[in-house]
């Protein structure tokens, strides 16, 4: 048997329990009926105590009662219902109506059992079977032959609200001894005369009196004694105020139980058609297959069951929704538990030990017998037994009957009470003394009843007093079913048994047993025992799997003939288990066809189609009778829907789906946008790439945020995408799917007639859709029907759908078939599979779509439905120990409302560029919808590849025709104002980087450069309209083949938002440049130790130039020219250009002579030229401090120098260029960081709060420079015998003092595989600048002059005053100490230039300030003429804040060399 939620002991005490009746007056039903719940159903869910009780046998003994539960119940008083041994029609609709309501919960706990070959997955449990059980047991009217069910004790209920509730309790008291002693009552039925009555004031705590209700109770204790009496408060507060705490129902589990067992005693339990049993008496067997002459279920019979309605009512007797207990709190349940536990241990179990010993002595004083029962158990029962007649000798006596007071009935009575109180070893005593009293007398009925209550008995004694005696549950059946004709007994009986034989492992008999309590007589009973049997079968030792698989078929069978369609459905399939696949060709086809049947007449055609299928399929030993019944079922359940046709095989997993229009060719020139097409292989890392592009674009779209609702675009669909959103799909554009058909046989097949097949819901989006709508209430269409017969009208109106007339596969080929559907309205699609005609062909392999014998074959229309499994989900524990898997909605679009659609066209648009070559091209773009468009962006994976110019600066656009780029120049020029010194700076212009991040101004943050606003005319592009806009485009600095791609994002004019990430579409294109060598610029940038007084006072550097041409004469080059250069800072300006056409040295404090030539021409490669920048602070110089005003924080100040005619690198596309230039498109993600930390903390820090730092920082800002260099250059390239000027612009950022820029981007080195760590390492420890970078806190400067003149003749010694400035480069205090005594001692230098002395103080101590510069006077003492070096002043410095730090020497100035002439 199947696995139960009790323990057989549990079972057997709940079955035989003490009752109890309940008598109440009006008032106090009133007070329960506040809870809808009458007095008995308020103590139910309390009924069972948690506690132990104790009482005292005969022998004065103490006795423990554990887990006891009462049953309390209302009076009846209902006429007498004769026991006529079988159910009545209402016992029957009630118990069919419990097993129909209990079926197999899904997901439940399976039993997986292996026994030899078999795998069986078998039900763990059948709660059908023990709700059958419990209400069986519970149904059963009381019996004169026993007591168990009798009323013990009788509860007397009184209102404390009564004027004088001790009348009420006389009445009461008055109308149970009626009831009990009136002959016109024969129910209910009571245990002993003097019942127990127990009185109960019931007080309404929300509004009765407590004082008056506790002096009535103290009346009653004086009255009745504090035993039988008990005051029950409850309603401890108002229905209105028991919304606001959720208490706890316990009562719902039992009502519906209780409410039918009501109506059962009332025989009101509806009818239920499904579970009525059908011609129960029918001989027919179980494994015979019925023809379509005889068969009770045969077509028509099958036509008339699909015809008809099936509906399950279970009768439950309680209003859905009603809540019970509303007045009632948590104490009150506390009360309502305390109540049953003193009622049971003060009043009914001392009741009981009473009345057990008022028997036991009875008893002793009739039979004349000793004075217990105890003392003379051996001399009755351990003698020589009377040998007893067999029941085939037995009259039929079971009318025989006592009289009440009779001693037989009277130790049958004392054995049930002790029996009642869990005194087993007493109880087996007297129900084995009555038995032998009854088969005396011939009086079967009662003689059954004490063996089977005597074997029960025997079972429950703790310990093991003595074996379970099964021979007296056998005689019992055995009489109750052919002496007592009682088959409802006999039943009660073998559930018994069963249960403890199954608790004793002794699986072979209790099968045996159920098997034998089979009848005709209940098609249910026989179906829930024969169940059982198979699960005693499988779960002995060696399980029996075909006798399990057998009586599963018969319990089957018998569920049908009860009308349990459901739980016979369950049965055959567990039982195909076993004889699926081993040879049992006539059960296999037997079970598979009542499979489908059932499955058919339950509404579920997949099943059934199913079933039938493997009937024809397999290889049938049916005869041709029976086959013709097999096919007549097959082909009507066919009739409903198209047949699933086995070939050819579809991949349905490498079904790929595209949205939107297929790619139009190139126009001419126009080159289009590649999109997404179904010709391209997927790739999950250029995914990535354009899922983040899109991101970007729409954050910078939805002001910096992306929303939540948004969801990247899928223009195609397949396996590796991610399908768990349904796609977007626009009404009147196409959506295609690719199907990989496959044909695993050696001979061609031909498809006919191949096409889609869908439902469709239609949804109105302009209109908001309620959340909770109904599904009923959408319009679903579908072309099912219109697929059966393709050349009758399609529903073109709702989509349009695409036919292939012919699609030929030859032998063991693979082949892809696109099939078109085109939405009409919007709504919901969901494409179900596809429709063709199935045709084979003669030819063997060497025929064509067009030959005549490709349709020669016979062809067969049909179905094959597109079910893709969804990927498996692996996040939670529970996902990873078991396999599920999650949607895949490729196939279930969402058709929204039209939206446009955008075309793009690039004209002379290159496909190799030297390195830095600027290039000019044109950009079409064309509204090809009946929507106007607007919000155009544009975002890349390479953003200082391109521009569209800078309207913010009202660059001219260049017209709309465009012309050949031949001999035109990109940049905007200007003449150079007469009168201008060469090599000067000519020009100085304050620009923001915001102004060139897009066209139009439209900046995303400082991510913007990334995202790019077209500028359309109006803002809009309307239906048909086309717009071209020039776009600049700069040739990579690093050599090679690269892939740009670019994202264009638009919008609708009318944004309804009413559909998720549905507002907006993009336009995919990937180019790729190859890029070649031009030039190398490199930067050196180092401090000035010299300046002109009037230039300042700190802050000046020189750079140094070096441009290389490494162009290998590729492309036709000729020579390069560098046109102009320019710089870009916020903290430096270019003061002078020194001519690198000199070669003689130029003295550092004098200005450059030589004059700019507008160009420096370059021979071919190898060859390089150099030449030196001076920069002066911007930020500390006086004369420019007013003139350097930053507009926003990313603004900087373009200064550059040229000869005539000027290039304005300050507009489009030169400073496009330039403010692109720092994001690598290698690593163009995270960039947006990198600028904002980078450039503009930089910037922010040169400010007084930068010496808050820490120490390494503020002396790295000693060294750092923020200054770019821009080096515009000429090409000469020769095409096709004509000469042709290119282009470029180069990029050198100087960063750091002392190191090298170069404009070529280093290629990435491949990082080294690093081992896995999986112990954190220590924090690196805190670095502390090097003595390098410390050696440049200050930077000296000697202000003399060049020679001086002196007559030693006159006075011998010569002061020539000199001034020391002292420059702070750091932004904190600085601590310096000035030595003069230093000398130098190297002979080669004395030799040189001579010794001197300082006069006057030789050593300094000096606090300077952040940036301070300070002048220090001196005086030099010489003694003769000669040439001198003055750079010999020692400089120590230390930052102010770091005590514990040394002075460390700073970097001497060069030499500084004096001229004393003597006079």
């Amino acid at each position: 048997m199947a696995q139960c939620v009790q323990s057989v002991q549990e079972f057997i005490q709940d079955s035989f329990v003490p009752m109890v009746a309940v008598l109440c007056s009006e008032d106090a039903e009133k007070i329960t009926r506040k809870n809808n719940l009458n007095f008995s159903e308020l103590l139910r869910p309390f009924c069972r105590l948690t506690s132990e009780g104790h009482m005292r046998d005969p022998n004065n003994q103490v006795q423990v009662v554990k887990n006891l539960r009462i049953s309390v119940n209302n009076v009846v008083t209902r006429p007498s219902v004769p026991t006529s041994g079988v159910h009545s029609p209402a016992q029957r609709r009630l118990l069919s109506e419990v097993v129909s309501a209990s079926q197999p919960a899904e997901g439940g706990v399976a039993n997986f059992i292996t026994a030899g070959d078999y795998d069986l997955n078998i039900s763990a449990t059948t709660p059908w079977f023990e709700a059958y059980r419990e209400s069986f047991l519970q149904s059963m009217p009381a019996s004169d032959h026993e007591f168990l069910n009798h009323y013990l004790a009788c509860l007397l209920v009184v209102s404390s609200s009564e004027a004088v509730p001790v009348e009420q309790f006389l009445k009461l008291s008055q109308e149970q001894h009626k009831i009990q002693h009136n002959g016109e009552y024969t129910n209910p039925k009571w245990f002993i005369p003097n019942t127990l009555k127990y009185y109960v004031l019931l007080h309404d705590m929300s509004q009765g009196d407590e004082q008056r209700a506790d002096s009535v109770y103290e009346d009653m204790k004086q009255r009745y004694g504090s035993q039988g009496c008990y005051l029950l408060k409850i309603n401890s507060r108002t229905a209105a105020a028991g919304t606001d705490e959720q208490i706890p129902d316990p009562w719902s589990q039992y009502l519906n139980k209780s409410s039918l067992q009501t109506a059962l005693l009332l025989n009101t339990v509806p009818s239920n058609p499904e579970a009525i049993s059908v011609n129960s008496l029918d001989n027919t067997h179980p494994l015979q297959l019925e023809t379509a002459i005889d068969m009770p279920g045969s077509l028509d019979s099958l036509r008339s069951v699909a015809a008809e309605t099936k509906t399950t009512t279970v009768y439950t007797g309680v209003a859905a929704g009603t809540s019970h207990g509303a007045c009632l709190t948590l104490n009150d349940h506390n009360r309502l538990r305390l109540f049953i536990q003193e009622f049971t241990f003060r009043g009914l179990l001392p009741h009981i030990e009473k009345n057990i010993r008022q028997l036991n002595d009875q008893l002793v004083s009739r039979k004349g017998l000793s004075r217990s029962l105890f003392s003379v158990t051996k001399k009755l029962f351990g003698g020589g037994k009377v040998p007893e007649k067999s029941i085939a000798e037995l009259k039929n006596t079971s009318g025989l009957l006592y009289h009440p007071e009779a001693p037989e009935l009277q130790i049958r009575k004392m054995a049930d009470l002790c029996f009642l109180v869990q005194h087993y070893e007493l109880a087996y005593s007297c129900y084995h003394m009555a038995k032998k009293d009854f088969l005396s007398d011939q009086a079967m009925l009662y003689a059954a009843g004490a063996l089977e209550m005597a074997a029960v008995s025997a079972f429950l004694q703790g310990g093991a007093p003595r074996p379970y005696p099964a021979h007296y549950m056998d005689t019992a059946i055995q009489t109750y079913r052919d002496v007592c004709k009682n088959k409802v007994l006999a039943e009660r009986c073998a559930l018994f048994s069963a249960e403890v034989l199954k608790s004793q492992a002794k699986y072979s008999d209790a099968a045996t047993l159920l098997i034998k309590m089979t009848s005709e007589d209940s098609d249910l009973c026989s179906a829930l025992l024969l169940e059982q049997a198979a699960h005693c079968f499988i779960n002995m030792r060696n399980p029996m799997v075909r006798k399990f698989a057998f009586h599963m078929i018969l319990a089957g069978h018998r569920f049908s003939k009860a009308g349990q369609k459901r739980h016979a459905l369950r049965c055959y399939c567990q039982a195909m288990q076993v004889y699926k696949g081993k040879g049992w060709s006539l059960a296999e086809d037997h079970i598979n066809f009542t499979i489908g049947r059932q499955s058919f007449t339950l509404r579920q055609p997949e099943n059934a189609v199913l079933a039938f299928r493997h009937i024809l399929t397999n290889d049938s030993q049916q005869t041709a009778t029976q086959q013709g019944a097999f096919l007549r079922e097959y082909l009507y359940v066919y009739r409903v829907a198209l047949p699933q046709l086995p070939l050819p095989c579809i991949n349905s997993s490498a079904t790929r789906v595209y949205f939107g229009h297929e790619r139009r060719l190139a126009e001419g020139e126009k080159q289009a946008a590649t999109h997404v097409s179904l010709d391209q292989e997927f790739d999950q890392d250029l995914a990535a790439v354009w899922q983040d592009l899109e991101e970007q674009v729409v954050a910078a779209a939805n002001r910096g945020v992306v929303p939540s609702t948004f969801y990247p675009t899928q223009c195609c669909l397949n396996s590796q995408t991610d399908n768990l959103h349904f796609p977007l799909a626009v009404v009147e554009e196409p959506i295609i799917v690719e199907v990989v058909f496959r044909n695993p046989l050696k001979v061609p097949l031909v498809l006919s007639d191949l096409s889609l097949l869908w439902k469709f819901t239609l949804k109105d989006f302009s209109r908001p859709q309620p959340q909770d709508i109904m599904v009923g209430d959408a319009v679903t269409i579908t072309n099912e029907k219109e697929a059966i017969a393709p050349r009758t009208v399609q529903k073109d109106g709702i989509i349009t759908t695409e036919v292939i007339p012919e699609f030929f596969m030859s032998p063991e080929e693979t082949r892809v078939a696109r099939l078109k559907l085109l939405p009409r309205q919007t709504g919901q699609l969901t494409i179900l599979g596809l429709v063709y005609n199935l045709a084979s062909t003669s030819s063997t392999g060497d025929s064509t779509i067009n030959s005549p014998s490709a349709t020669a074959g016979t062809s067969v229309r049909g179905r094959q439905d597109l079910e893709i499994q969804g990927p498996r989900l692996n996040q939670s524990k529970e996902e990873k120990t078991s396999v599920s898997h999650g949607p895949d909605r490729r196939l279930d679009p969402t058709i929204t409302p039209p939206m446009p659609l955008l075309e793009v066209f690039f004209l002379q648009f290159p496909t190799a560029l030297l390195c830095g070559e600027i290039r000019k091209a044109y950009v079409e773009f064309c509204n090809v919808s009946h929507v106007p468009l607007c919000g155009l962006r544009v975002a890349s994976t390479h953003p200082d590849f391109f521009t569209f110019g800078s309207s913010s600066l009202a660059t001219p656009l260049t017209p709309l025709s465009p012309t050949s780029f031949e001999n035109c120049s990109a940049y905007k020029t200007l003449a150079t104002p007469p009168g201008a010194t060469p090599g000067s700076v000519t020009a100085v212009t304050l620009v923001s980087a915001a102004d060139f991040g897009s066209g139009g101004g439209g900046v995303f943050g400082t991510g913007g450069k990334r995202v790019a606003e077209m500028p359309l005319g109006e803002g809009t592009l309307t239906p048909g309209e086309s717009t071209q806009l020039p776009l600049w485009l700069r040739g990579p600095d690093q050599e090679g083949v690269h892939e740009i791609n670019f994202l264009f994002y638009y919008e609708g004019a009318e944004k309804g938002g009413k559909i998720r990430w549905g507002d907006h579409r993009v336009l995919r294109h990937t180019v790729f440049i190859c890029a070649s060598r031009s030039l190398s610029v490199r930067a050196t940038a180092c401090r000035s130790n010299t300046l002109p007084e009037e230039e300042g006072r700190n802050g000046s550097m020189l750079v140094f130039v070096d441009v290389e041409n490494i162009n290998t004469s590729e492309a036709g080059v000729r020579e390069f020219h560098i046109a102009q250069v320019s710089s870009s800072s916020k903290q430096w300006r270019l003061h002078k250009c020194i001519n690198p056409a000199e070669n003689k040295a130029v003295p550092l404090p004098s200005p450059p002579k030589p004059s700019l030539p507008p160009f420096f021409p370059f021979p071919r490669f190898p060859s390089s030229i150099s030449f030196p920048l001076p920069f002066l602070s911007a930020i500390l110089s006086l004369t420019l401090l007013s003139s350097i005003v930053f507009p926003s924080p990313s603004s900087s100040p373009l200064l550059f120098f040229s000869s005539s005619p000027q290039i304005i690198s300050s507009t489009t596309p030169c400073a496009d260029f330039f403010f692109r230039r720092c994001q690598p498109s290698e690593s163009w993600r995270p960039l947006i960081a990198v600028e904002t930390q980078g450039r503009h903390s930089r910037s922010q820090g040169a400010g007084p709060g930068g010496g808050a730092e820490d120490i390494t920082g503020v002396v790295r800002k000693c060294n750092e420079v923020d200054l770019d260099i821009i080096v515009l250059w000429k090409a000469f390239v020769v095409e096709d015998n004509k000469q042709v000027i290119l282009e470029g612009q180069l990029h050198v950022a100087l960063q750091t003092i002392g190191k090298e820029a170069c404009s070529l981007r280093q290629k990435e080195e491949a990082q080294e595989m690093v081992l896995l760590k999986f112990k954190p390492e220590l924090p690196p420890p805190m670095t502390r600048p090097s003595m390098e970078q410390l050696s440049h806190l200050i930077k000296t400067n000697l202000h003399y002059p060049e020679s001086h003149s002196h007559s030693f003749v006159q006075k011998s010694l010569c002061m020539v005053p000199v001034i020391l400035t002292l420059s702070n480069c750091s932004l904190a205090q600085v601590d310096a100490i000035i030595d003069l005594r230093h000398k130098t001692t190297s002979p080669e230098s004395l030799e040189v230039h001579g010794s001197f002395t300082w006069l006057g103080q030789t050593q300094y101590k000096l606090q300077l300030r952040a940036q301070e510069v300070m002048r220090l006077p001196l005086r030099a003492g010489f003694l003769h003429a000669g040439v001198y070096n003055l750079g010999t002043p020692r400089v120590f410095a230390k930052l102010a804040d770091q005590g514990a730090m040394c002075e460390t020497s700073q970097q001497t100035a060069t030499p500084a060399l004096i001229i004393i002439n003597s006079t």
